[in-house]
């Protein structure tokens, strides 16, 4: 048995906290960035006199588009990576449940046995008893 605050659980639970602040982090990110490159953006999008300026403000559009593009992406793999650890995540448990329930149900076995053995023993030290006392019987000298 695993002493409280070591052993395996205690380092799941580190990796795990450890793996929601880096998702966390992530998450604060795309966001920022998505917000961001929206603001900039619509700061871009004013209709300029010059063409050169707006051939250059279009393309500074085009860049903080493909990178608001790439920050949603990022999200959604976020998202996909979140359904697969809590899938993951929930066997893991499930199978620890199993393994503990399995723990259990051997203790209750050998507990079981032994109460057997116990039961068996005293029944077989009371039937001797009773036998020798019927075989020595008046009663029983007496029908004969």
């Amino acid at each position: 048995m695993s002493k409280p605050g070591g052993g395996p659980t205690a380092a799941a639970a580190a990796a795990a906290a450890q793996k929601q602040k880096a998702l966390l982090q992530r998450v604060d990110t795309d966001i920022a960035n998505i917000v961001d490159n929206l603001n900039l953006l619509v700061n871009i999008a004013r209709v300029n006199d010059p063409p050169v300026r707006n051939a250059q403000e279009s393309f500074q559009m085009e860049i903080r588009a493909a990178r608001m593009v790439q920050a949603a992406d990022s999200l959604l793999k976020l998202v996909s990576e979140l359904k697969q650890t809590a899938i993951f995540s929930g066997f893991a448990s499930l199978n620890e449940n199993v393994e503990r329930r399995i723990g259990e149900f051997n203790r209750l076995e050998e507990s079981t046995d032994r109460l057997l053995e116990r039961v068996g023993g005293e029944v077989a030290a009371s039937l001797k008893e009773l036998e020798t006392h019927y075989y020595s019987s008046v009663q029983r000298t007496n029908c004969q």
